[in-house]
């Protein structure tokens, strides 16, 4: 048996880490099968000594991150064992709580993966990104908060985001109402997102003035997009045709954010897909970053990443028959 106290020298850093009635304390402990006992500001921890060397690593893990303005969810939790169980503790230290943008309700939008940052510093410092990865990873969300960002400090003019509007198993001619009707399903996600970082009547006046588009891909041929923050969405759906038309859209001040998930195509059987095409093609372009995301980085419900990692290995067996 083993043992060690860890101390914090704030109340509310240790209060961040207890956890609301004490439940990231207790999914340590089950965690690591090690015993903590709170005393003051200390944390002792007893068991095996490997499991009492984690425990601590991922206690002192999310003191730092509390007192960087971490919000320690349950999901946050989990992705700091994890990252722990993994030897990947250090770089999870380069998370900082400076946030993205404040959301109409007050919620600061930042990084809360290493991916997400890897993500977040890409699409700063290119003039396109491509973030490719499962649901649930933010991918979208980070990338509209970042334009809104880039709007506010005057550094673009417009906010235009797309996607293909594809049908996932369903027929877009049997939805009621006119064009319009018919693709805001498709665009729906893009202004939930919207009206997180605005509000519903700041977006609708936005909209009114054409600061912000939301449209379908097939709007975008024949425009060259200058000073604009342009996002695809579902790019795992467009064509080969498709892609290279809304890469070559790009104009003077404008940046680029294109995602997708390759785990999720819904084009027709035959048809190649766009994004794994311009993956290929764009990896040794300058000014161009290709960052992946894994099931690590869902920020989703736990379930997201049980249900993601069940594909991959029901998919990876599949591969040996």
């Amino acid at each position: 048996m083993s043992e060690t106290t860890i101390s914090f020298e704030q109340p509310a850093e240790l209060q961040a880490v207890l956890g609301s009635c004490d439940e990231n304390l207790l999914t340590i402990q089950r965690e690591y099968n090690v015993v903590l006992f709170c005393r003051g500001a200390d944390i002792q921890i007893s068991g095996e000594p490997e499991q009492v060397s984690k425990a601590a690593s991922a206690l002192r893990l999310l003191g730092e991150l509390a007192r960087k303005g971490s919000h320690l969810t349950e999901q946050t939790v989990r992705y700091c064992l994890s990252m722990v169980e993994d030897g990947e503790a250090e770089s999870v230290r380069t998370l900082d709580g400076d946030g993205i943008c404040v959301t109409v309700s007050g919620k600061v939008v930042r990084p809360k993966t290493v991916g997400q940052k890897h993500y977040v510093d890409a699409i700063r410092k290119h003039t396109v990104t491509l973030g490719i990865g499962p649901a649930g990873t933010g991918k979208t969300y980070l990338a509209v908060a970042l334009a809104v960002k880039a709007f506010k400090a005057h550094e673009v003019q417009k906010i235009i985001l797309t996607r293909p509007a594809v049908e996932a198993g369903e027929k877009l001619g049997f939805l009621p109402g006119d064009l319009q009707d018919k693709v805001d399903p498709y665009l729906r996600p893009l202004y939930d997102a919207l009206f997180d970082m605005f509000g519903a009547e700041t977006f609708a006046r936005h909209m009114e003035k054409g600061i912000i588009e939301v449209a379908p891909l097939a709007y975008m041929r024949g425009r060259t997009l200058d000073d604009a923050f342009i996002i695809l969405d579902e790019a795992q759906n467009t064509t080969s045709e498709q892609i290279k038309m809304f890469l070559t859209r790009l104009g003077e001040g404008s940046k680029m954010v294109i995602t997708g998930d390759i785990t999720q195509i819904d084009l027709p059987e035959k048809r190649k897909s766009g994004l794994i095409e311009a993956m290929k093609v764009l990896k040794r372009v300058d000014g161009i970053a290709q960052i992946r995301f894994t099931e690590k980085d869902v920020v989703r419900h736990k379930l997201v990443q049980d249900i993601i990692k069940a594909y991959e290995a029901y998919y990876q067996e599949g591969r040996k028959h």
